[in-house]
């Protein structure tokens, strides 16, 4: 782990003693540190000290090192300092940081602003971000990197910019985050039908699942999406649309035994009920994933990302592939890895 301060390094190889990184899908900010130092004399006292909250950051990984002194490391992120504390004399220092979604979201508008003069979603996605960060990485990693003609919408002064960010992200059918890199990834929303496991997880004398409890929940689970959009800045009518869970072998049917549990959402980059309709059949395929709680414990894998497929091998031979929607890496040795995971389909050994 490493500290730096106006893009140069400060400090290498921090002596941490322990922390972890938390990665959640359902987070405006996906990635989450907190960390533990012993020695008092990293507690920051100036503004450019390494471990102040003056843009300073810190570049987190976690791996492997092998006998002969060599390493392998997966990187889980670079992420400001928000919070450093700690007793002056006896310590330890505990410091809590985000990664740079905090920058956009901080950076609120302080004038109405406009999509007017951008061509394409991605387009605006990029202004809007590098008007906070002029060398951010913004990465369209959608299907065939898709980018649809951006509708006309403001945002009033003092309105979120990493809300009117997420927006135009939905408005394409897709999510954006910041990922292990520091880039800001616009991507596909997760869809279990279609993907593919990139971890297999266990149980059995060869296997890596040591224990794993599991929980079902009612809460984040929808079997109906309406969309509407209003946008008085192009002039055109409201407009709406919307998608059910229809299918008579589902356990979430519309009006079956789960019931009528609509999710709502509005946006101004919606114009057309197409559109909205479009927006809305994208969005029930996430709202109807079970939301299942799975705890596993087992040796960490860094390299996991929220919105990854993995396979669950239980022991009495029962598979189910589940989508990741968080999970806490720890920093030290011995630490659980949890992870929460949102659907599942029994797959065939």
């Amino acid at each position: 782990m490493d500290a730096y301060y106006a893009g140069s390094p400060t400090v290498t190889d921090l002596p941490i003693t322990g922390g972890s990184v938390t990665v959640d899908r359902g987070s405006k900010i996906r990635r989450a540190l907190s960390l533990t130092l012993a020695d008092p004399a990293y507690l920051p006292w100036g503004a450019t000290d390494p471990l102040a909250v003056y843009g300073q950051q810190l570049v987190v990984s976690r791996g492997i090192r092998f006998p002969d002194g060599t390493t392998e490391l997966a990187p889980l992120g670079t992420f400001r300092i928000d919070e450093p504390s700690g007793d002056v004399d006896l310590g330890p220092v505990t410091l809590t940081g985000k990664t740079l979604e905090a920058a956009i979201q901080d950076d609120r508008f302080t004038a109405p602003t406009s999509t007017s003069g951008y061509a394409t979603t991605v387009a605006a996605i990029t202004a809007l971000i590098q008007e906070t960060l002029p060398t951010a990485t913004i990465l369209n990693s959608t299907v065939g990197a898709r980018n649809p003609a951006c509708a006309t919408v403001v945002w009033d002064a003092q309105a979120d910019r990493w809300d009117a960010v997420t927006q135009l992200a939905t408005s394409m059918h897709a999510e954006i985050y910041v990922d292990v890199l520091g880039r800001f990834v616009v991507a596909d929303i997760p869809d279990l039908s279609t993907a593919a496991p990139v971890w297999d997880v266990a149980e059995g004398p060869t296997g890596n699942l040591i224990a794993a409890s599991r929980k079902m929940a009612r809460a984040g689970v929808y079997n109906g999406v309406i969309v509407s959009g209003e946008n008085s800045a192009s002039g055109t009518p409201p407009v709406s649309g919307s998608a059910y869970d229809t299918d008579p072998t589902s356990p979430t049917m519309w009006g079956g035994p789960y019931g009528r549990v609509p999710r709502f959402y509005s946006s101004g980059l919606l114009t057309s009920a197409p559109a909205c309709t479009d927006a809305a059949t994208s969005m029930l395929r996430d709202a109807i994933a079970p939301n299942v709680q799975t705890s596993l414990s087992s040796l960490p894998n860094p390299a996991l990302e929220a919105g990854d497929c993995i396979r669950l091998t239980y022991a009495g031979g029962r598979q189910d592939l589940v989508l990741v929607q968080a999970l806490t890496v720890p920093l030290d040795v011995e630490g659980d890895f949890p992870i929460t995971l949102r659907g599942s389909k029994e797959d065939t050994p």
